[in-house]
Formats: C-alpha cells, structure tokens, sequence
C-alpha cells in the first residue's frame, strides 16, 4: 500500500524564501485566492530565526501539467 500524503503536510518543515522574508513554513491550509486553473492556493504559517513574531504569506501550488 502506498504512503497518502496531502499538499499541507508536505509543505510543512519546508524553506520559504522571498525578498522580504525567510523562514520555516510551520502550518498550511487551503485558500479561496486565485493563481489561475491548475493551481491552488495556500495560506502558510511561517516562523524566522531573526524575530518572535510568525507572518502569514499566500503560495500557489501548480497541481500537475498543463
């Protein structure tokens, strides 16, 4: 039988890297904004070394090929 992974669990632990913030992705959920068809939305959860304070950012996620 295989392993049944879902897009939030595989996104957590993961690097977020932009030009504003670095950090870990600590939680992700599904979310109601747009990036086009094939591709889904994810609200994450990211934690810094550099500060006490956790920042929410919005990602897409493409689902497969076009």
């Amino acid at each position: 039988m295989a392993n049944l992974y879902t897009i939030e669990r595989l996104l957590q632990d993961k690097e977020y890297n932009s030009d504003t913030l670095s950090g870990t992705i600590i939680t992700a959920e599904k979310s109601d904004q747009w990036y086009g068809s094939n591709r889904q939305a994810y609200k994450v959860l990211i934690r810094t070394d550099y500060s006490l304070k956790d920042y929410y950012r919005i990602i897409a996620v493409e689902l497969g090929d076009e």
